[in-house]
């Protein structure tokens, strides 16, 4: 055997500066970056919301992630504690409105600064429609939300019509008050859901409007006439509803497009939904004077 052959192998020497923080950044190739991708794959088959940051252009940290959650701390880094802050921050918010895109930050997450571009990949949950009234409209507004990607809600007190026969395509049926139902569900509700009070009944539209009024639901619109809405803004104003608060409410509900269909009446609703989103003009009901159909 030669003498080379006995030499032990000499001492790699240890990681420094980018290299050392490769694992928990999330690179390519890195156990933290396998963790990251199982992670990220976990979440979005779990339908839990999930944002994937990843630094595409700037400093060595190039090609580092962090994952956020909403409900457990970040998982990797971008290379910097107070980057990674700010990003998680961001990300949380498009996370909320649903939005993926590239922002930039300087070195250490400065604002208004260009050093790094980071693009933030969301995968929220499916906004969710919540439709209080078992009725013929329901149905159709159900199939249409459906088509738009809404995890829908039907509920209606009434057991004999609120049924999975009568609503097949929606994701839950519920048996029972408005206000209990949005005192189980409230808090979840954010800018991208909806409510819609199909009722026709103060007996449920009351309490429904009264229960959504202080959730952070983006659209809230019920259905009727204006003198049925007149009727319903003096029974929410005797149940302690502000002016202000009325404003909310998208009563008449839908677009002045002329719908007089329940499927027609639908594609109006869900077209104000959008525009509401979007911020974009349109002809409202809300808006508009004399007969609705």
């Amino acid at each position: 055997m030669s003498p080379e052959s006995t030499q032990p192998a000499p001492l790699q020497p240890e990681p420094t500066g980018a290299d050392s923080t490769n694992a928990v950044r999330g690179r390519p190739g890195s156990g933290g970056g396998t963790d990251i991708y199982e992670a990220f794959r976990d979440a979005i088959r779990a339908e839990e919301p999930v944002a994937l940051a990843t630094i595409i252009e700037g400093a060595a940290a190039l090609g580092a992630k962090l994952l956020v959650r909403l409900d457990a701390p970040p998982l990797g880094s971008l290379g910097d504690a107070d980057l990674d802050r700010v990003v998680a921050r961001d990300a949380l918010g498009m996370l909320d409105a649903g939005i993926s895109e590239v922002r930039h930050y300087g070195p250490h997450g400065e604002a208004r600064q260009t050093d790094l571009s980071v693009f933030v990949e969301c995968h929220a949950r499916r906004p969710h429609m919540v439709i209080f009234g078992a009725v013929d409209f329901t149905r159709a507004l159900a199939s249409q939300a459906k088509l738009l990607g809404y995890r829908v809600t039907v509920c209606d007190a009434r057991e004999v019509f609120a049924t999975r026969r009568r609503f097949p395509m929606a994701d839950d049926v519920v048996v029972d008050w408005p206000n209990r139902l949005l005192d189980r569900i409230g808090e979840e509700l954010g800018p991208r859901d909806a409510v819609c009070v199909l009722t026709h009944d103060h007996k449920f539209d009351v309490p429904a409007i009264v229960g959504a009024l202080p959730t952070r639901v983006g659209y809230l619109g019920a259905m009727g006439s204006r003198t049925t809405h007149q009727r319903r803004t003096e029974r929410l104003r005797e149940a302690g509803v502000s002016d202000e608060q009325l404003e909310r409410v998208m009563a008449p509900i839908g677009l002045d497009i002329g719908g007089r269909t329940p499927e027609e009446t639908a594609v109006s609703i869900v077209a104000e939904i959008i525009a509401s989103r979007t911020g974009r003009q349109a002809p409202r009901l809300k808006d508009g004077q004399g007969r609705i159909h």
